[in-house]
């Protein structure tokens, strides 16, 4: 393990990952598994509703009825019950294997996702069940700290693949030699996921790999 700002690293080797290969991170949720419709059908299962009204999520959460919100402790609540027991069951995104699939011809890929640490059981099989078998780490907070420490393990080129700005600039910052791409697989949050000019925005999956294929060979 190596050490970056006081998080440990864990090294390419340790993952079965080469350095002498192109490296491509990619995130879970709204990205290669369809968090908000496996959630939304959990919270069903509560009684609740997800209404999608803004890039959000715990301000999307509602009683049925209601005008407001649930309150945020018990949307934190929720996620955790979620992860720790119902993650496996979510949806792949749209043409995300088969572009997956492609890209580890050329590259190595590591999953990054940040999700609670009992997550890493189901969220390891549902990898497994849909063909996804590449190493995963689970990370919290911004994602360009342990980014780096990975990326900087190869000369060869990298990417980074989520759908948030936050973890997508973290990353820029961080490694800044790293191509960075937004995708929001979620049909009704895409209108309202805001957009960088840091970031090349492609929310079809068959188009992305291609552009991250692109980004990555020599």
């Amino acid at each position: 393990m190596a050490e970056s700002i006081g998080i440990n690293i864990p090294t390419l080797a340790s993952l079965g990952l080469s350095s002498a290969r192109p490296l491509v991170l990619v995130d879970v949720d709204e990205v290669l598994g369809l968090f908000m419709q496996g959630f939304g059908d959990f919270l069903a299962g509560e009684g609740l509703e997800m209404r999608v009204e803004k890039f959000a999520l715990f301000q999307n959460i509602y009683r049925p009825g209601a005008t407001e919100h649930l309150e945020i402790p018990e949307g934190r609540r929720l996620f955790d019950a979620f992860f720790s027991g119902h993650c496996d069951q979510i949806e792949p995104a749209p043409g995300a294997i088969a572009a997956l699939n492609r890209l580890r011809r050329h590259a190595e890929i590591l999953i990054l996702s940040n999700a609670p640490a009992d997550a890493e059981t189901l969220r390891t099989r549902w990898l497994a069940k849909h063909g996804m078998e590449h190493p995963l780490i689970l990370n919290s907070g911004p994602k360009g700290p342990i980014a780096a420490g990975l990326t900087a393990q190869t000369r060869e080129p990298t990417a980074f693949v989520d759908d948030l700005l936050s973890n997508l600039d973290s990353v820029a910052d961080h490694s800044p030699q790293t191509a960075t791409f937004q995708h929001v697989a979620d049909l009704r949050l895409r209108p309202f996921a805001p957009r960088s000019e840091r970031h090349v925005r492609i929310d079809d999956w068959a188009e992305l790999g291609a552009a991250i294929e692109a980004a990555v060979r020599r």
